[in-house]
């Protein structure tokens, strides 16, 4: 096996992925040549941890209904998601005014 460490000057000659190289790729699973979809799918199921969560009926009504009954699970991720970022950047925003107040102090 290659020890080797690639070096930052290395990353940058290397050539970037576009859209258009994915597009050409190939998706297995194992040894199984899938579809992209399938490919996906897979990649994206194993990157994701299944819980159990209890949402109130209305909740859950409106998010099914804002996915037109699939994907609403995504729609949930992709809400939780968007708090985390604002809840970052809150406290972004605090941090730098806190320190913005300690200089002109």
């Amino acid at each position: 096996m290659d020890a080797h460490t690639i070096t930052p000057q290395e990353y940058d000659e290397l050539p970037e992925i576009t859209d258009a190289n994915m597009q050409r790729g190939t998706w297995k699973i194992g040894d199984k040549v899938v579809s992209q979809k399938q490919g996906r799918t897979a990649f994206g199921a194993a990157l994701k941890q299944k819980i159990n969560i209890a949402l109130d009926p209305d909740v859950l009504a409106w998010y099914r209904a804002q996915a037109g009954g699939r994907g609403y699970q995504t729609l949930i991720n992709a809400t939780l998601r968007e708090a985390m970022r604002g809840v970052q950047l809150a406290d972004t925003v605090r941090a730098v005014v806190r320190e913005e107040l300690r200089r002109t102090a």
